[in-house]
């Protein structure tokens, strides 16, 4: 059975870091976009990053660039996103999301992704 699973969220202060993993069971991350969107209280899905796992080419949003950083490990075929300099603005749930043979110039412009996991929460608050 192909799934992701995700895990990682949780609560921490501002200023602190996370980092969120998605792990692909039953297949391999060869030529996938994958990454993350988010859901903030009262506010529709958006992207957050994307790493092409083929060419390790990504897509960071403005929102968390120089403080979220997308990486993969192929051994243990798993994509992380790496979260630091958290604010409360970032509390969210967190998704991953997937699409084969796809690019991330393409994969952060819709929602009707192959894949997606169960979410996890992140909370940042003092």
């Amino acid at each position: 059975q192909l799934q992701f699973v995700e895990s990682g969220g949780g609560l921490v202060q501002p200023g602190g870091s996370l980092r969120l993993s998605c792990a692909a069971s039953g297949f391999k991350l060869d030529y996938y976009a994958i990454g993350w969107f988010r859901q903030r209280p009262g506010k529709e899905r958006e992207a957050v990053s994307c790493i092409n796992t083929a060419d390790r080419s990504t897509y960071t949003a403005n929102p968390v660039k120089g403080r979220f950083t997308i990486s993969k490990d192929n051994a243990k075929n798993t994509v992380y996103l790496q979260m630091d300099s958290l604010k409360p603005e970032d509390t969210a749930v967190y998704y991953c999301a997937a699409d084969s043979f796809s690019e991330c110039n393409t994969w952060y412009q819709h929602y009707d992704h192959e894949y997606w996991g169960q979410g996890t929460q992140v909370n940042v608050s003092s």
